[in-house]
């Protein structure tokens, strides 16, 4: 394993940017920043032994700040949305920022939250270790808590994540990787031919506001069924709430064989195009799928354009949204004392 660490550019504040590549003994390679903890690019081969990169992400370094997409980074405190942005802990009931489009919910932390914040970084054996402390207040969340995003690749094409998170009291935490993935290569194209499966049955059925309504529902017989693999494209413009309202898949799946703690087989992406595919574990007891919907107009990506819409799938591995809302939802509560922990693994390989 080759590990290289260099400063990539600097913020307003004359503060590091700093990238990582780890590159392991067959060439494939992982770059990771300290802005957001994030995942800069992942390149791995294709069926004839090409490499190339199957993340999106931006040339410019300051692009990963504010950005809407959210790419490739560590969304936080609270991943995904939370109704109203309001919340209760015991008697108390907390108000976050709004910054939903609509300007009526809380969404990945809010506009300050874990992506964009220039996390501490350091090198642990052959490991990179993010860490970065989120104030009492921030956003308007109860407590302070550090969070760490350790990110660890191998020889086999395996990625993996590993998020914790303690706070001085009692407080809400769910943290995911944002990635969206190209396995014919960022820029090349839209993902609306790769064919997805998932482990999961069940999904969580949203308002037309995607929140969730606490309802966990079946996907049988409905464009929501992953069961089997199936193109993404497939009924990506079907006649149902899920889809119109979120002009493609953004939803949540409830994911089949959840125990706590214990890591879990979550979906497929693969694309017979380039023969890559990635297999996806998890200890969290959902995933969000979206499927790029909204990319039009992002920062200039590493391929010189902008992207466009459905030019790449995120496989968020996360606690159900607004789960502080919906007591029949797994608890998103971290209490002082606890370890919040969670892994995430993305394993590539060829069809």
């Amino acid at each position: 394993m080759r590990l290289e660490r260099r400063i990539w550019g600097t913020t307003e504040n004359d503060l590091d940017i700093i990238l990582y590549i780890l590159t392991n003994d067959n060439g494939a390679s992982v770059s990771l920043c300290n802005i957001g903890a994030g995942i800069v690019s992942i390149v791995v081969p294709d069926k004839n032994g090409k490499m190339d990169d199957v993340v999106l992400g931006y040339r410019d370094p300051m692009s990963y700040f504010g950005d809407g997409p959210c790419a490739g980074k560590t969304p936080g405190r609270f991943a995904n949305r939370i109704c109203n942005g309001t919340f209760r802990i015991g008697n108390k009931d907390y108000h976050l920022v709004l910054n939903t489009s609509d300007g009526k919910h809380h969404l990945h932390g809010g506009p300050e939250g874990f992506a964009n914040q220039l996390w501490t970084d350091e090198i642990l054996d052959k490991s990179i270790l993010f860490g970065y402390i989120s104030q009492e207040g921030e956003a308007g969340y109860p407590g302070m808590v550090l969070a760490k995003v350790k990110y660890t690749w191998n020889n086999n094409n395996e990625l993996i994540i590993e998020l914790t998170a303690r706070s001085n009291e009692t407080t809400i935490v769910n943290l995911t990787n944002h990635s969206y993935f190209n396995l014919n290569g960022e820029g090349n194209g839209d993902i609306l031919e790769h064919k997805l499966k998932l482990n999961a049955h069940n999904y969580l059925v949203a308002t037309n506001e995607l929140i969730p309504t606490g309802e966990i529902a079946p996907v049988k017989d409905t464009p929501m069924d992953f069961t089997e693999f199936k193109q993404i494209g497939a009924d990506i413009n079907a006649n149902f709430d899920a889809i119109i309202n979120g002009k493609g898949y953004d939803s949540c799946w409830a994911l089949d064989n959840y125990k706590e703690n214990e890591l879990n087989y979550a979906a497929t992406l693969l694309s017979d195009v380039s023969g890559r595919k990635v297999d996806v574990y998890t200890t969290q007891p959902g995933i969000q799928i979206y499927t790029g919907n909204w990319l039009n107009g992002s920062p200039i990506g590493k391929c010189g354009r902008s992207y466009k819409d459905y030019e790449g799938v995120a496989m968020e591995c996360q606690g159900f949204p607004d789960a502080p809302n919906k007591p029949n939802f797994p608890s998103a509560l971290l209490h002082q004392g606890d370890e919040y922990r969670q892994i995430i693994k993305f394993k590539f390989s060829i069809i």
